[in-house]
């Protein structure tokens, strides 16, 4: 069966895959896609196999090589027949260039796993218009960094803050609920092995199977630093950087005031950052 596609002929916007067995949801998708002004192609399949033939096709020019494709997301549904939207990321993560992945689906209980394979994003249904192109801000942003390098010179100022509306949200579990709890509310991240728990502004912690270093990486741009082998903090709510006779720590705001330890090997860069970070008064501090 040949690709159904819609291409705005002259744009430089995104190639995006939909995948959904049923017609009605993949429809959906199509409209919510097509409609968008991120997007300048949209293609479908109805199972994941279609998608990953599509994915290394060169029939059409789409693929430069067997594991590298030119679509630059894929948004699927998690149930599908044969290979499941899961099975279909596990093969994505194979890729030497893996194409964005976003869930579209009405499975609320996947939302971990999803996060987990690497997953950009988990939107439920029915989807709405602003929803979708959260997502594709998402997906355009991380296409414009792979395109300008990864490397930021030295003279570029520190990321800053997300804009509210750009704010990620991390499914948690909680007492066998899935609880959605937003990026802009986390103060720090502790490791913990293989998970990381999020210390959030209300005094809540939540345990996620998501590495340290991996939430490090996602959040760079949301102007989270890591100080410490176990601690990635909110540099928005660092107050205090300070000075003892064993090291030196920080002290957070955005609830009670935590105190967390400064490894010597991030010290200079958390300096670097704080001394460029456009906070009011802090040259006045000690």
């Amino acid at each position: 069966m040949q690709p159904d596609t819609d291409v705005r002929a002259g744009s430089s916007g995104l190639v995006v895959l939909a995948v959904d067995d049923e017609m009605a949801g993949l429809d959906e998708m199509k409209y919510l896609l097509g409609n968008n002004p991120r997007v300048a192609e949209v293609l479908t399949a109805f199972d994941a196999a279609e998608a990953l033939r599509l994915l290394r096709s060169d029939d059409q020019g789409r693929a430069r090589d067997s594991d590298e494709s030119v679509v630059d997301a894929v948004f699927a549904d998690v149930s599908m027949p044969g290979l499941s939207g899961m099975e279909l990321a596990r093969v994505l993560n194979a890729f030497k260039h893996p194409p964005a992945l976003v869930f579209i689906t009405g499975h609320e209980e996947n939302a971990l796993e999803a996060f987990e394979v690497g997953a950009l994003d988990y939107i439920m249904k029915p989807a709405d218009a602003d929803r979708v192109d959260r997502a594709l801000r998402g997906i355009e942003r991380g296409k414009a960094e792979r395109a300008a390098g990864t490397s930021r010179p030295a003279e570029q100022p520190a990321a800053q803050p997300a804009p509210e509306d750009d704010d990620e949200v991390i499914p948690v579990e909680l007492a066998g609920t899935t609880k959605m709890v937003s990026r802009k509310t986390v103060r720090w991240v502790e490791a913990q092995g293989d998970y990381a728990r999020l210390h959030t502004t209300d005094g809540g912690s939540h345990l996620v199977r998501i590495p340290l270093a991996q939430l490090e990486e996602r959040w760079a741009d949301a102007n989270f630093i890591r100080i410490h082998r176990s601690y990635l903090v909110s540099m928005s709510l660092v107050s205090e950087l300070r000075m003892s006779s064993s090291g030196y720590s920080v002290l957070l705001g955005g609830g009670e005031p935590k105190e967390l330890p400064v490894s010597r090997r991030h010290t200079r860069e958390l300096k670097d950052r704080l001394v460029r970070a456009p906070r009011q008064g802090w040259g006045s501090q000690g």
